[in-house]
């Protein structure tokens, strides 16, 4: 059965994100929040009911009709309060539970209280959630990301466009044109705060982030072509010691050398003290020398994880410019920069002036929570990082619209509402589609679609 009515408790940073998000792709919402300024500012902003009042209130539940909801998510900054809503939300019969809790002594498999005591479906923790995706981002060496597809048999691989690279100024039928032998497709293209599902006449420039799909077994064979230098990741600096940067820490220090700076010198013994497999170092991580007497020059990935937006951007900057060993030695590496970024509009700031990642906490519990929301609808679902984009794979139902004709007579809708459908699951075998494709009924597909036309991509396969 699937999500239709859902209940957000906060409107705080991840419930805001999440309200517009899901309004946008037709679910019906219901917020109850306490803050009037909170309340105020989001009016204008999203289509939903909020409800005023104080979500320990039973009245204030009862003013939302538990019983007509699908679906309760607690994100308020509270721990407790997402808890316990869990509980009266159980309470009213609402069958799937969502919260954010921040203490590993509660909702957890091994806590005292675990998230069966609190009827917990899914527990979000914000600050584990980054830290895994940028520990699992720094291992992946070449590319700035590289997402599983289709039970892991495609890939789909983010990289920077450089000026010299091969399919720089090219229209993507011309790329086809030149690379016939080599199936491979550009499914999305970042450039500047724009995200484009491209068709057959989109040019591809210079400092785009491309993200190509391809037979996992061509990765190699891509990076040469996109003229990425395939390496192993040795050495890891990371800025900031809080709650991110020493989990980060934690799970990469048994593969990689780390170094950690922190500027607090009684919070910098303490890690030392803690993190057995880090090399702590006190210091500002702004200040180039403290960077590179700490051995910035032979990092292979540096990572800023402080709680200010400007430091880390700026950090990530510095960083880039020293690490990129291409300036002195043409067979050099290039290192990777990682940002933390907790103002979305940064995001894209970020990625404009050349960091290769930035991160949203907020964004990433989001992805975290509206994966598992799709999970009862859709086959499987993966966020693109940096782009308004999901890769979906969607099943076709007997007589949807999308099995009534061949793919290059469906191919202007599906551009003009950025929609994508990049490869077949057939015979037990993933195969890129082109314009000749018909997509069968019960054959399982993968589709790229820029999120605000996701309602449209699953209604095509209905």
């Amino acid at each position: 059965m699937g999500v239709t009515n859902i209940l957000i408790i906060g409107l705080g940073g991840v419930g805001l994100h999440l309200a517009e998000r899901l309004t946008h792709e037709g679910y019906d919402i219901t917020i109850i929040e306490s803050n009037q300024q909170l309340i105020s500012s989001v009016n204008d902003k999203i289509d939903a009911r909020v409800i005023d009042g104080n979500a320990m209130e039973l009245s204030c539940w009862k003013k939302a009709q538990p019983e007509t909801m699908d679906l309760m998510i607690a994100v308020t900054d509270q721990d407790s309060v997402n808890m316990i809503a869990s509980i009266i939300a159980d309470r009213f019969g609402i069958p799937q539970k969502i919260a954010r809790v921040r203490s590993p002594e509660y909702g957890y498999e091994n806590s005292f209280l675990n998230k069966n005591d609190f009827k917990i479906d899914l527990v979000i923790h914000p600050e584990e959630l980054i830290a895994r995706e940028i520990a699992r981002l720094v291992m992946r060496a070449a590319a700035n990301d590289v997402i599983d597809i289709g039970e892991g048999e495609m890939k789909v691989c983010a990289l920077r466009v450089t000026p010299d690279c091969p399919i720089a100024d090219k229209t993507v039928k011309e790329i086809k044109l030149a690379h016939s032998d080599f199936p491979f497709r550009i499914v999305a293209v970042a450039r500047g705060i724009n995200t484009i599902i491209p068709g057959d006449d989109d040019t591809i420039l210079a400092n785009d982030q491309v993200f190509i799909m391809l037979n996992g077994g061509h990765l190699s064979r891509l990076m040469q072509l996109m003229g990425t230098r395939e390496q192993t990741i040795q050495r890891v600096m990371i800025v900031g010691g809080g709650m991110v940067g020493a989990r980060v820490a934690e799970l990469l220090g048994k593969t990689v050398k780390i170094k950690l700076i922190e500027s607090d010198k009684e919070h910098a013994e303490e890690l030392a003290s803690s993190l057995k497999n880090t090399e702590v170092l006190l210091g500002d991580g702004t200040d180039v020398n403290v960077m590179v007497l700490g051995g910035l020059m032979e990092t292979d990935t540096f990572i800023a994880t402080t709680g200010n937006n400007e430091t880390n951007i700026i950090s990530c900057l510095l960083a880039k410019h020293i690490m990129n060993r291409t300036n002195v030695d043409p067979t050099g590496k290039e290192g990777k920069t990682i940002a933390l970024v907790k103002k979305e509009d940064y995001l894209v700031l970020a990625s404009t002036i050349g960091l290769d990642i930035a991160l949203n906490m907020k964004i990433s519990a989001a992805n975290e929570i509206i994966k598992f929301i799709r999970m009862g609808e859709l086959l499987s679902v993966a966020h693109l990082h940096g782009v308004d984009a999901e890769v979906i794979e969607l099943e076709a139902a007997p007589r949807s619209a999308v099995t009534k004709k061949r793919l290059g007579r469906l191919r202007g809708m599906l551009q003009e509402k950025g929609i994508k459908i990049a490869g077949i699951i057939r015979n037990d075998e993933c195969i890129l589609t082109d314009d000749d494709t018909k997509i069968e009924a019960g054959e399982r597909t993968i589709v790229v679609s820029a999120t605000r036309s996701l309602k449209d991509a699953r209604k095509l396969f209905q």
